[in-house]
C-alpha cells in the first residue's frame, strides 16, 4: 500500500518507505532506497523526512558522509518547528561539524527545541548555562533547564541536578536531594552516579550510612570501569567494610584503579605485597 501511494506522489507514504527501508522493517534493509524516498519527501516538505535525511548524511548510510548536507536538511526541518531538527542542528553548531562552530547559534536552536519539552535539548541548555557557553553564565537558568530534562527521566540530568544539590548551587544544598537524583541516574546504569551514590552511602549524606550499600554502587560502577569506584571497592574490600575482608579481590580492583592512573591505589598495591604488611597508606 505504501509502494502505490509512494509512486503516486504521497510525501507521507514517501517518508513512510522510507523508514520501511532505513529500519529493514518489512523489506529488506537498503540506505540507499530509504535515501531515495526520503528525498522524494523532503523535496515535497515533509519535515520528518528533512529530518530523516539529515541524519543519513551524518551517518553517511545510503549517501557519502556530509555533516553539510545534514546541516542543510536538518536546518530545513527545524524552520518548519521540528524539536529533533532543532536539537540535531543545534548540537552541530555547537561542535562545528557542517557549519561553522558558533556557541551562540547553537543555544538559539536548542533553546527552540527544548521549550517543544525535548529532554535531550534541555539537559545541554542547562549545562551551556552551568558553563557560560554562548551564553552569559547562570545557574538558575542551568538548574531551570536542567530539572525539566530530569524529570523527564534523562539519566545525565537527574546527576547533574544532584550534583547542584551537592554543591548548593542555585538550590539551598540538600544532600538528601542530591542523594534521591543521583540514585535516580544510578538505576539508569550512568556511572557517575553510582559512584556519588555510593559516596553518599559510605559518608552517611542525605542517606543512612550503609557501607553494604556503598559496596554495592561502587560495585556497579567499578564493573563499568570508573576508576575511583575500583579503588573505592579495594579499599573497602582491605577494611572489609560492606564486603567481606579479602585481599585478593582488594587487590584485584586496586590494580585496575592504579592502572587508569589513580596513583593513590598503587600506594594502597604496594602496602598490600610488603611481606606482613597490610597496613593501608595515608591518604596525601
Amino acid at each position: 500500500w505504501y509502494r502505490r501511494a509512494a509512486d503516486q506522489g504521497s510525501a507521507e507514504a514517501q517518508h513512510n518507505l522510507g523508514v520501511m527501508y532505513h529500519d529493514g522493517d518489512g523489506v529488506p534493509e537498503n540506505g540507499r532506497l530509504a535515501v531515495m524516498w526520503y528525498r522524494r519527501a523532503a523535496d515535497q516538505g515533509s519535515a520528518e523526512a528533512q529530518h530523516n535525511l539529515g541524519i543519513m548524511y551524518e551517518s553517511g548510510n545510503g549517501v557519502p558522509q556530509d555533516n553539510s548536507e545534514a546541516a542543510r536538511w536538518y536546518r530545513m526541518a527545524a524552520e518548519q518547528g521540528m524539536s529533533d531538527a532543532q536539537l540535531y542542528l543545534g548540537l552541530l553548531y555547537l561542535n562545528g561539524e557542517g557549519v561553522p562552530k558558533n556557541n551562540r547559534e547553537a543555544i538559539k536552536w536548542l533553546r527552540l527545541a527544548a521549550e517543544q519539552g525535548l529532554a535531550g535539548a534541555q539537559q545541554i541548555l542547562g549545562t551551556m548555562h552551568s558553563a557560560g557557553q554562548g551564553t552569559p553564565r547562570n545557574p538558575q537558568e542551568a538548574e531551570k533547564w536542567t530539572r525539566r530534562a530530569a524529570v523527564q527521566g534523562l539519566a545525565e540530568a537527574q546527576f547533574n541536578l544532584g550534583a547542584m544539590y551537592d554543591r548548593g548551587e542555585a538550590v539551598s544544598q540538600d544532600h538528601r536531594q542530591a542523594a534521591k537524583w543521583f540514585h535516580r541516574a544510578a538505576v539508569q546504569g550512568l556511572v557517575e552516579a553510582q559512584h556519588n551514590l555510593g559516596q553518599h552511602y559510605a559518608k552517611g549524606e542525605g542517606v543512612p550510612q550503609d557501607h553494604r550499600e556503598a559496596a554495592k554502587w561502587f560495585r556497579l560502577a567499578a564493573k563499568q570501569g570508573f576508576a575511583s569506584s575500583q579503588h573505592n571497592l579495594g579499599v573497602s574490600y582491605i577494611q572489609g567494610k560492606g564486603v567481606p575482608q579479602n585481599l585478593r579481590e582488594a587487590a584485584k580492583w586496586l590494580r585496575l584503579a592504579a592502572e587508569q592512573g589513580i596513583a593513590i591505589s598503587q600506594q594502597y598495591l604496594e602496602s598490600l605485597q610488603r611481606p606482613g604488611d597490610g597496613t593501608p597508606p595515608k591518604r596525601p
